[in-house]
């Protein structure tokens, strides 16, 4: 395998893990008491390798210098995948409210958009900056603790840390790029 190959098939990895974590998640649903824990810990942890694969190929790609334009459309593309996939379950699973994940899709949607504008006026690639990080480190870690179903309440408290920082980094994106509205 060619090394500057292997963050897009990273990427592209994490895609395809998606359904096996939705599958997982969804199918002991009616099955014998506690096999429904012990999915969600399955896919947790799936949840959790998939992450990693995101921080993996960002990581290799800067370190090899190897950024593509699949990588930059992809990852990002993925990470929201994944997450979005996530959350949307965590309201099925009754362990996110449907208010908070809401706000989080619909700002994911707009920086997207704004983000197609930025390069459909200039060419500009919007990266992200520290809040969005955050925001997506911290999206990740409150699913994997809701579905691990911690008893001190560390995913709801990372859930809440997530909102906030979803609406900050959204507000600085736009903040940041207004110019792409004055025509």
């Amino acid at each position: 395998m060619k090394k500057e190959k292997l963050p897009n098939q990273l990427t592209i990895l994490r895609i395809f893990m998606i359904p096996v974590f939705l599958i997982v998640l969804y199918l002991p649903h009616g099955a014998a008491v506690g096999a429904s824990y012990v999915s969600w810990i399955v896919a947790a942890i799936i949840f959790a390798v998939a992450s990693i694969t995101d921080w993996l190929d960002g990581y290799l790609a800067r370190k090899w210098k190897v950024v593509s334009n699949f990588g930059k459309f992809a990852d990002p593309l993925a990470d929201k995948m994944l997450t979005m996939a996530a959350f949307v379950m965590l309201i099925a699973l009754g362990l996110a409210p449907a208010w908070v994940v809401a706000i989080i899709v619909c700002r994911e949607l707009a920086v997207t958009g704004l983000r197609l504008l930025l390069v459909e006026q200039g060419g500009a690639v919007l990266a992200a900056a520290m809040p969005g990080k955050i925001k997506t480190f911290t999206q990740m870690l409150s699913i994997i603790f809701l579905l691990i179903g911690d008893p001190i309440y560390i995913g709801t408290i990372l859930l809440y840390v997530c909102l906030i920082f979803t609406i900050y980094s959204g507000y600085d994106y736009f903040a940041k790029n207004m110019q792409v509205f004055k025509n």
